[in-house]
């Protein structure tokens, strides 16, 4: 889900997977790597989901599609994805990685809800020069960020309190 603060309704561009593996044919190409048809559908798959995946979430999908395909091919996949910069790793409360498409992505923040674990995207320019401002005051350039604020989703603040995790 992509939240826009600034009441402009974000259209955020889904990368293909298509896009993805013709970028990331390049980068293997590049390093003398050899392209494989499991890491092919391991992209297919990545890229065809939204939201933010556990390299878990990612291998349920992938195995119901290719049985053969085992948790350690997914895990170097992602890792190659990410040192692509097709996908980034982000390392959100609770300790479990999760994947989220980075091919023609803008920055953007994170609200996660600690109840149904939910994770909504947003993008607040007030926000982004408040921080370019505070960092200017204190002499400090920022080189890059990540912004998550974590509570109760509308949703589950809506539900009694004994249903929530």
């Amino acid at each position: 889900m992509r939240i826009n603060f600034k009441m402009k309704r974000a259209a955020p561009r889904k990368p293909t997977a298509a896009a993805a593996r013709e970028r990331l044919a390049t980068w293997i190409a590049a390093r003398g790597l050899k392209a494989t048809r499991q890491r092919d559908l391991i992209v297919d798959t990545f890229f065809t989901q939204s939201g933010h995946l556990s390299v878990d979430e990612l291998l349920d999908k992938v195995t119901a599609r290719d049985s053969s395909i085992g948790a350690a091919t997914v895990y170097r996949t992602m890792k190659i994805l990410g040192d692509a910069g097709l996908a980034t790793a982000r390392h959100f409360e609770g300790g479990q990685t999760r994947y989220e498409a980075a091919l023609d992505r803008h920055h953007h923040d994170h609200l996660i809800c600690t109840s149904c674990g939910g994770i909504f995207e947003f993008e607040n320019e007030r926000i982004e020069e408040m921080q370019d401002r505070v960092a200017a005051e204190h002499g400090f350039r920022v080189t890059h960020h990540k912004l998550e604020l974590y509570g109760l989703c509308e949703a589950c603040q809506e539900r009694p309190v004994s249903r929530q995790r």
